[in-house]
């Protein structure tokens, strides 16, 4: 067992809210695309609200866009490790590198393929 890590109990959980506030928080300074991805989701959040759409559906475009975020915090994890492991280029490390950015890739379309399927059925019945 880690001799850092707590074994239970409030405390436990209470560093680990801190741990994970100073992780968005390093995102944010240091991590160019999460913020880009954190302002694309606060302008977008509005429509989930403002759109005549069931519960489901607006779940599950908030849900797309909390994954675009969740994704970009590992992608990014993978990032600082490989390169606290090492600067120079490995074809593991790239390998790495890239798969990470392929499941933004991936989690950018499935958000934007379920805001199209809830939103065009929306906009075609108040313009017909």
């Amino acid at each position: 067992m880690n001799p850092h890590k707590s074994k239970a109990g409030m405390a436990r959980i209470w560093r680990a809210l801190l741990y994970s506030r100073r992780g968005l928080r390093d995102a944010w300074r240091h991590e160019h695309a999460f913020r880009q991805e954190l302002i694309m989701v606060l302008c977008l959040a509005p429509v989930i609200v403002l759109v005549p759409v069931s519960l489901v559906e607006r779940a599950a475009m908030a849900a797309t866009l909390l994954l675009v975020l969740i994704v970009e915090l590992l992608n990014s994890a993978i990032e600082a490790v490989v390169d606290r492991v090492s600067l120079d280029h490995h074809e593991l490390s790239g390998r790495a590198k890239d798969m990470g950015s392929a499941a933004v890739l991936l989690a950018l379309v499935l958000a934007g393929l379920t805001w199209a399927a809830i939103l065009f059925p929306v906009a075609r019945s108040m313009f017909s």
